[in-house]
């Protein structure tokens, strides 16, 4: 199986393009620190995210959604971020990365659990605010940097997938899992 994983800017996209994907039938694993920051605010926190264990609790829940059993084995899954992405949520928020988080992403280097093929979402010209995502556009610049430059830092190479209507996103996504798909393929004899 094959894990890509979708990345970039809050407020990107990239959870409407992971449900479109879920939609055409991929396995697809939404985001953990929007879980656990509903998690927290149903619980009477409005701001789990300030919470010195807030990191360390995505993280476990990106583990064990990654180790989820999954019913059928499907070519291909898809996960709304990953622990690079909370290293780079750390190093925004000026937090320490920590020991879970550290060997978190020593597990999934050691085990090359993602493929090094990273879509990376852009920006819409704007960032929405909603209960979990309270991030300036400006500053949601400044983090969609951050994510470049830790998922480069780690080995992965990135994708672009561009500001568009949503069909031409996931037609883009398609495209590029299809040509990987292609490459790995044994060449046939004539």
């Amino acid at each position: 199986m094959r894990r890509y994983i979708l990345t970039g800017t809050p407020g990107a996209g990239k959870t409407t393009i992971l449900r479109s994907l879920a939609a055409l039938g991929y396995a697809t694993v939404e985001e953990a620190a929007t879980a656990v920051i509903a998690d927290g605010q149903a619980r009477g926190d409005a701001e789990p995210w300030t919470r010195p264990s807030f990191i360390d609790k995505v993280v476990a829940l990106q583990r064990r959604r990654q180790l989820r059993p999954v019913i059928t084995a499907p070519p291909v899954q898809f996960f709304d971020r990953s622990p690079v992405c909370t290293h780079a949520l750390s190093t925004y928020a000026g937090q320490p990365i920590s020991s879970a988080l550290s060997a978190e992403i020593d597990r999934i280097t050691r085990e090359k659990i993602y493929d090094r093929h990273v879509f990376f979402v852009r920006n819409l010209g704007f960032c929405e605010q909603t209960a979990a995502r309270r991030i300036s556009f400006e500053d949601s610049l400044r983090f969609e940097h951050i994510h470049e430059q830790a998922y480069r830092a780690f080995g992965y190479q990135l994708i672009d997938i561009p500001a568009g209507p949503l069909p031409e996103r996931v037609t883009a996504i398609r495209a590029v899992i299809s040509r990987l798909a292609d490459s790995d393929r044994p060449p046939t004899l004539p």
